[in-house]
Parts: structure tokens; sequence; C-alpha cells
């Protein structure tokens, strides 16, 4: 744990030398100013699928009550939202998108300083069923256009995207017939990946995309290269952490991280999941194919979660190359109703939020914090990467610190 605390300071800081000015140039000197960090550079989210209803005010009562504790919690904790964009949910009928509630959504996660990602934008599960009537060249050419009207649409709302989902398996996939297998079967996974891929920064070149998957095997390390030999711009890789069948311990963990690093991209850790009751048995292969009726969380269970929880955290934010971490879900009884969430039914937090926050919100965050200028108007402190605010005279002014090891800040005060 204290290599793992170490590395963190080592990659997630930096030193700051803040100098700062008067507006004729001259030094601030002797002065009181006041340092609170705002935000975090590292993006530590969660998927926000609860949000649809409460943004497009279609909540009243006890169900409006409940979501806005979960969105309180939510907001207490994390800086990054995922939402979803499963085409066959979000396009039931053929030239009717859910886009209005989407972007609704998405304006109020802006509004409240939350970075959004879209999830995602092609995928072979929970794909639009009428695109079966259709031949492999018009569902094709409509998957093409469907990418590039969402991008387009939720461009400055949403800048990061999960292009394709889960493509190690799509092209042999046989659960149920679906439009997406088809064209990937005819294409290739590394085709079918470029054409989505060059649809997507054709809509917003400003845009982030992913290329993720459950699958941490070498058969996702061979497919990015192959991508990345034909030519496909990934700005970051994906890797669903899902953990129901139990911790994959810190081993686990360091060894799927050195598979991808070669590659020298961002990595995301889009889902991760760990669970506070009974795992589930090992021997299942698709987690989808687990279904029990009631699926408790246990207090021995959110105890193991907590410290799995922050150990897990401690892993990825100790890898220079790891960007951002998704917990999927935040209350529990979402996603295959397991007890998977930091926050219980009722929204009471477990102890793993608890942890977490004391990580996130405590030990790598500056809270405000006074300082004396010196002659030259300059103050040092070491801080985590990420958004700040400065404070002299009631006057506030942001300012960033985006360079680990050193950063040198200058500030004019009007």
């Amino acid at each position: 744990m204290h290599n793992l605390d170490t590395r963190i300071r080592e990659y997630r800081t930096t030193t700051a030398t803040l100098t700062i000015n008067k507006e004729d140039g001259s030094p601030l000197a002797g002065q009181k100013v006041t340092v609170a960090q705002k935000n975090h550079g590292f993006l530590f989210g969660s998927n926000g699928f609860f949000l649809l209803p409460l943004a497009n005010n279609e909540l009243t009562g006890k169900e409006r009550e409940q979501a806005e504790k979960v969105t309180a919690r939510f907001l207490d904790l994390m800086n990054y939202v995922t939402l979803p964009f499963y085409w066959g949910r979000f396009e039931p009928v053929q030239g009717q998108p859910d886009t209005e509630r989407l972007l609704n959504t998405a304006k109020w996660c802006r509004e409240h300083h939350l970075l959004v990602k879209g999830h995602p934008l092609c995928w072979h599960t929970l794909t639009a069923d009428w695109l079966l009537s259709m031949t492999n060249e018009e569902i094709l050419q409509t998957q093409i256009g469907r990418i590039k009207r969402e991008v387009t649409n939720f461009a400055g709302l949403i800048e990061i995207w999960d292009v394709v989902n889960e493509a190690v398996i799509m092209p042999i996939f046989d659960k149920y017939n679906n439009g997406i297998t088809r064209i990937c079967k005819e294409l290739g996974r590394i085709k079918t990946i470029k054409t989505m891929f060059e649809a997507a920064r054709q809509a917003n070149p400003q845009s982030i995309l992913l290329l993720n998957d459950f699958d941490t095997s070498p058969a996702f390390d061979i497919l990015i290269e192959g991508c990345l030999e034909a030519g496909v711009e990934i700005d970051a890789i994906g890797i669903q952490s899902h953990m129901h069948q139990g911790y994959w311990g810190v081993e686990k963990t360091e060894r799927i991280l050195e598979r991808f690093e070669r590659f020298n991209l961002p990595i995301h850790f889009t889902e991760t999941t760990l669970v506070s009751g009974e795992l589930m048995p090992p021997e299942i292969e698709d987690l989808n194919d687990y279904q029990v009726q009631e699926w408790r969380s246990t207090p021995e269970g959110e105890e193991r979660q907590a410290q799995e929880c922050v150990l897990h955290y401690k892993t990825l934010m100790a890898h220079p190359l790891v960007t951002g971490i998704t917990w999927w879900d935040l209350p529990d009884g979402e996603w295959l109703n397991a007890p998977g969430g930091l926050l219980r039914k009722d929204s009471s937090p477990k102890p793993a939020y608890e942890e977490l926050l004391k990580l996130v919100k405590g030990e790598w965050w500056m809270k405000p914090t006074d300082f004396h200028t010196d002659q030259e108007g300059k103050i040092n402190f070491q801080g985590f990467l990420g958004d700040y605010e400065l404070t002299w005279a009631g006057k506030k002014i942001p300012f960033k610190l985006a360079e680990k090891d050193e950063t040198s800040v200058k500030i004019k005060i009007s």
C-alpha cells in the first residue's frame, strides 16, 4: 500500500509555484491568500442513468426525493458521468430518437460541473431491432448515420464517447440475431471499428473516442494493435472491470495494465463493479446469465467491498496512464440486480462510498488553505492535478495545475 501511495503522489501531484502580480505588474508581496481545490484532473465517475427522469422533471413525491438523495451523493464524490445511448432504447422506433431527454440530461450534468461521456455508439447488444429488416449495406449506412447524428447533436455537451463497445465478441456473438453482428461478420472487426471511429471523428474532431471492452485477454490487446496499424485514431482504451465473481487483486490488475500500457494511450476503467454480498459463481461465463430474485448486501460484504474498493482505486491511481474510473452502478440493485452499488437501495452510503470520499475529497484533495506571499509575490505548495481557485481580498481567480512534478503559474489580480 505504501508503494501505491508513493506512486500516486509521484504521478498525480505537482509542486506548484504561483507568482501573483497586481494589475500594474508589481508583485503582491506579503499578503495572505487562500488556495482551494475545485476539481480533480482525474475522472472519478459513475453511470448516471438514474438522472434522466430527474433532469427531465418526470419524478414526483418519494421517487423524486429518493433520486435527489442519490444525486446529492453522486455530486459529492463524482466529477464525471456516463449517459446511456443504447440504440434499441434510444431509438426504439426508427426516426424517433430520445434526443431531447438526453440533451436535457447532458445540459443538467454540465450545469452541475460534470464531464459527460456517451455510451455506446455501436454495440451488438441492446441495438435497434428494426435493423434486422435491412440489408447489410443499409444497416452499415444507418449505423454510420446514427453516429454522425448523435455526435453532432451533442457536440459541446458530450465530448467523450464509447464508439465501439465489446468488439472482440461482436462478430461471433450468437445469443440472438442482430444487425451489428451481421455487418461486423461481413466487414471484420478492424474495418468495422475504423468505419465507426471515422464517422465519429468527422462529426466532432474535438471529441475523445474510446474503444471499450470487457475482454482483457490478449485478444483485445491484438485487436487494438491491429486497429492502430490500420490507422484508427483511438484516443483512449476502455477497460471494464466488473468483479461480480470476486476482486481481481493488485497483481491481476497490474498485469492487465501492463498488457495495454505498451500502446502509451490513456486508459479509462469504464465500468467498475465490486459487490457487497455473495459472489457470483466462478463458472458463470456471461455475467448476464446469472439472474437471482434477491441478491442482498451484507455487513460482512460491505466491509470487504470497502477494502477492495480502496485498493482497486489506489492501484489504478498509481498507474500513470489511467485517467478515469467509472463505477457501475451507484445505487444497489441496478445491473443484474446486484449489490454492486456504493449506495444501498435506500440511498444510504455504504462503507465503500465513505472510504472513497475520504480519498477523493480528503487524502487526494486540497481544502481551503491560507498562504502568505513572499516579496516576489510567490507561494509554493504541493497539490493534486486539477482545477483550483485563489482568493485575495474577496477576489477569486481560477487556475489549473496540469503538469505533474513541477508547475509554474502566473496570476494577475485586477
